[in-house]
């Protein structure tokens, strides 16, 4: 059975991100952000297993210590940003990107069923106008629509955008549910992962998948394996990255660190990362305050301000040797209260983040 058949609070977020539609810059926009008033921004960068089953709570470290965040490796999901997108333009949101200290944009789509006058050539150019590089995109995974812009309808249109963007990566923010939640269906979805991922190895570029929490479930016809053990045994890692949407990997211990007979299954999602660091080219960085009483565990607020040790996972990943510049850091946030509020103060924490001394 499709995934997108089962009701599911998260499913209303993948479908989202794949109607985010990009509009070009006009004069009556430029108005319109100075409505905006952003505060100060952040410092402008330059240069371009096993384990507790409960996440630390603190704030991060602030000092004399080095950054915890890599120089030239802050981004941003643009889907967080997606009202400002649709009213303003892409160049006046990279205009306040760029203020705030942003170094990369990471895109939910561009230019597909928009009637906005941009060309992806001229979004390529506005964006590194703006000191931004696009390191990476979310596609859909498949669709009943035999035309649809997915990796599984139209994977060489997919691919030729992602280039003419200048991408280094593309992905899907879908999970692997195409053929259900059996162990076979996922290794069905591991060879069509496998598929995309030597299409995008050969333009030079790696694809990736993006995680909810869903991923850390069970499989239905063996609850002693987790899915996302699944995906990683049956993709080859040379062609298939991670994307770990590091919120949702903390819901996913919340909800699923036991198996569904109560037997306990602890995970904790760092240790992911640090058996498999290649594996991990690109993180998506939210918070959430513990919420036991969610039943996801978390209310999502904006970056510095839940419950996620950003300076342990930032610190824990860049410490590995020849990892402090391999990875991404995209900051996001679901649905934001204010979303270039969001953007500023995003960033302004991740960059105050200190190493411990």
């Amino acid at each position: 059975m499709s995934r997108f058949s089962q009701p599911d609070p998260e499913l209303g977020h993948r479908l989202g991100r794949r109607g985010m539609l990009g509009v070009a810059a006009g004069a009556t926009a430029a108005a319109l952000l100075g409505a905006a008033a952003p505060a100060t921004a952040a410092t402008r960068n330059t240069t371009g297993a096993g384990g507790s089953a409960t996440p630390a709570t603190t704030s991060g470290t602030t000092g004399r210590g080095r950054p915890v965040l890599p120089p030239g490796r802050l981004g941003i999901q643009l889907y967080s940003l997606r009202d400002k997108v649709s009213t303003l333009g892409f160049g006046p949101v990279f205009a306040e990107l760029e203020r705030y200290g942003y170094d990369e944009v990471e895109f939910a789509g561009y230019t597909q069923g928009s009637a906005g006058p941009i060309t992806l050539a001229q979004l390529k150019r506005l964006a590194r106008n703006h000191g931004l590089n696009p390191i990476g995109s979310h596609v859909g995974y498949y669709s009943d629509d035999p035309n649809a812009y997915t990796f599984a309808q139209n994977l060489t249109k997919v691919l030729d955008d992602a280039q003419a963007l200048g991408l280094k990566h593309i992905g899907t923010a879908s999970g692997p549910f195409r053929y259900g939640s059996t162990v076979d269906a996922w290794k069905r979805a591991a060879e069509d992962f496998n598929t995309y991922g030597a299409a995008a190895r050969a333009r030079g570029m790696k694809f990736y998948q993006h995680n909810h929490s869903e991923e850390f479930s069970f499989a239905t016809d063996n609850p002693k394996v987790r899915l996302y053990d699944i995906l990683l045994k049956e993709t080859d890692p040379d062609l298939v990255h991670l994307e770990m949407d590091i919120y949702w990997a903390y819901v996913g211990q919340f909800r699923f660190s036991k198996r569904p007979d109560g037997t306990p299954a602890p995970f904790e999602p760092l240790n992911y990362v640090l058996r498999q660091p290649d594996r991990y080219p690109l993180f998506h960085v939210k918070d959430g305050e513990s919420d036991p009483s969610n039943p996801y565990g978390y209310n999502m607020t904006d970056v510095g301000d839940g419950d996620i040790d950003y300076q342990r996972f930032i610190s824990a990943v860049t410490r590995l040797r020849g990892h402090r510049l391999a990875h991404h850091w995209q900051a996001e946030h679901d649905n934001p209260a204010e979303s270039f509020t969001f953007a500023r103060r995003s960033s302004a924490h991740l960059h105050s983040l200190r190493e411990k001394c």
